[in-house]
């Protein structure tokens, strides 16, 4: 009964991510640290962290709208400009990408490996 329980448990968590996963790729592209940093320039950075997280340190031009106010600050981004999206890993900007993707975003982009797997120039208070 137990091996059943953990089975189950193990598939619905493997169903969970795959899900996430596709809705992800219709709703944005992943790229790698030099596409992203390529993009900065004509993008709108949005660091999906806690504000906490992004005073200590951020990537530099990055705006910060917390994944909790997301939602909410849709009309602060514009349409005819690529969005470009991280957070400390890719989950919150996967979920942020689908909501961008139904309101008729279509270049959104999300930074592979989050925000820890940024090299490039970071702004903090240090």
């Amino acid at each position: 009964m137990l091996n059943l329980l953990l089975s189950i448990i193990i598939i619905l968590f493997v169903v969970y991510y795959v899900y996430w996963y596709v809705v992800g790729r219709r709703a944005a592209k992943y790229v790698d640290e030099a596409q992203f940093g390529e993009l900065i320039s004509n993008g709108q950075v949005i660091d999906l962290r806690e504000s906490a997280d992004y005073r200590n340190a951020h990537i530099m031009g990055s705006r910060n709208i917390s994944y909790q106010m997301f939602a909410q600050s849709l009309a602060a981004l514009r349409k005819d400009r690529p969005v470009l999206l991280y957070d400390t890993t890719t989950r919150l900007s996967t979920r942020a990408a689908v909501k961008l993707h139904k309101e008729g975003y279509t270049e959104v982009y999300i930074l592979k490996g989050g925000f820890t797997g940024w090299h490039g120039k970071k702004a903090s208070k240090h």
